[in-house]
Parts: structure tokens; C-alpha cells; sequence
């Protein structure tokens, strides 16, 4: 079911058919929307047509924990949100390989955008969707969400380099695919608020122009990729801890 507003609001914005999207959001942001998380998707995939994608975060760090550190590609449930754990279920949706930070994609690059995730053993590396959209024009939308859980952000702080992201030490996880046999891998994950901070990734706002709009009953962001990268990537070339704050402040 296609809600019109919703598409008339992004079309608006600018998104247009052809485009690569990708969409953190808030279901319960939006308020009442007939057909629920499938009309949000049937309208974001309706918005860019048959040449664009639509890639949505799958993340599922809360449900892979220990001791078993277990992550199923067709059934490890995404812990942050409606929408996204919606779209992982549909049919056409690609997941990529990752047991913590994966990406669900639909459309023409879906697979091109997923298909090296596998081989990436941080949460947002260079072969992680995050990280692959840049330099593709893409847009942002946050939908519903405020600028700060952006995980694209994790992508340019792993790309800048900065000391607080990564963990030093690596967890083994079990990875089951289909038709494949379980495998082990190890992985580094995020260790930023171990590492002592808290994420300020809403200052990218200082950085950019971004498309502040309503969405229904929801105050919905966009932003253009490649702009964020190049901003962020000079700012944390200038200082590292720009986009965090220190818990002992």
C-alpha cells in the first residue's frame, strides 16, 4: 500500500526515481500510517522505481550475544526497529554477511551494494555497504530519526582511523548461511562508549547543508552521502574526537 503523502514529501525533497537510498527511520514517529512498516516500504520503493535502490540497516548486535555469538543470515532478528525487520523479511530483500551490522538492500545495486560485506571483519569497512556508498551520489534519509543514530558514521571513523571506534581484541562468531556450512569468524566491533565516549554524530549539521522536512507526523532528515564523508573525513582529519564527547566531561 503506497501512502501518498509520504511520497509526495520526498519527492519534494528531491528523491527521485533511479536514486540509492539509504534509510535509518522510526515507525512510531510517523504516527498513524495505514499498512503500517509495509507502506512505508512499498512507498520508499515506489518513490525509486525500478532503477533505484532502497537499503535499510538490519542491525542485530542486541541478538547475537553471548556466549553464543550466533548469527543466522535468514533468521537473526534486526534490533532496532519495525521498519527494518519488516524489510529483512520481504521477498527480493538481500542481506549482506555480517553478524552484528548488516545491510538489507532492494533494487537494481542491491546485491553490487551487499555482496562484500562477508569479507569485511569490522562492523563498517571499506567492502561494508556503508562504506560502498560513497562516491555513488547516494542519499541519506533519516525518517522520523534525529541525525544521531547514523551508522554510516562508523564507516568514516573507521575509514579516518580514529583510535576510539575499534575494539584491540576480536570476538568469534558463528555464521550460518544457507546452503553452506556454519563458520566461524572473528571479528572487531565498536568499542566507543567502553572507549570512554558518547557518539555526537548531529554535528555533521554544523558541516552541511541538510534537508530538514515533515514526513506525516515525523521531522525527517536528508542528506547527501558523498558531501557527508568529505565533510566528515576533513573534520576528523582536523580533530579526531569532533564527532564524539567525552564521558568525563
Amino acid at each position: 500500500m503506497i501512502n501518498c503523502d509520504l511520497v509526495n514529501a520526498l519527492r519534494a525533497q528531491g528523491v527521485k526515481s533511479s536514486d540509492i537510498l539509504l534509510v535509518h527511520s522510526s515507525l512510531k514517529a510517523l504516527g498513524y500510517i495505514e499498512g503500517g512498516a509495509d507502506s512505508v516500504i512499498d512507498s520508499l520503493i515506489a518513490c525509486l522505481g525500478e532503477e533505484g535502490t532502497l537499503l535499510i540497516p538490519a542491525l542485530s548486535y542486541d541478538n547475537v550475544c553471548a556466549p553464543d555469538y550466533y548469527f543466522d543470515l535468514l533468521n537473526t532478528p534486526v534490533c532496532i526497529g519495525k521498519i527494518p525487520e519488516t524489510f529483512r523479511k520481504r521477498e527480493g530483500v538481500i542481506r549482506s554477511i555480517h553478524p552484528t551490522h548488516s545491510v538489507c538492500a532492494y533494487g537494481k545495486l542491491a546485491r553490487e551494494l551487499t555482496e562484500y560485506h562477508s569479507q569485511s571483519f569490522t562492523p563498517a569497512g571499506r567492502l561494508s555497504p556503508f562504506s560502498l556508498l560513497r562516491g555513488k551520489n547516494a542519499k541519506l534519509l533519516m525518517l522520523g530519526c534525529t541525525l544521531s543514530p547514523n551508522t554510516s558514521f562508523h564507516a568514516i571513523e573507521e575509514e579516518a582511523g580514529v583510535d576510539y571506534v575499534l575494539s584491540s581484541d576480536e570476538r568469534e562468531y558463528t555464521l550460518s548461511c544457507p546452503d553452506l556450512p556454519p563458520v566461524k569468524r572473528a571479528y572487531r566491533y565498536h568499542y566507543i562508549e567502553e572507549n570512554g565516549f558518547y557518539q555526537n554524530y548531529k554535528r555533521i549539521a554544523e558541516l552541511m547543508d541538510i534537508a530538514e522536512f515533515k514526513v506525516l507526523e515525523a521531522t525527517s532528515f536528508l542528506l547527501d552521502v558523498d558531501q557527508m564523508w568529505e565533510k566528515a573525513l576533513a573534520a576528523l582529519k582536523n580533530d579526531p574526537l569532533f564527532f564524539v564527547k567525552s564521558m568525563k566531561r
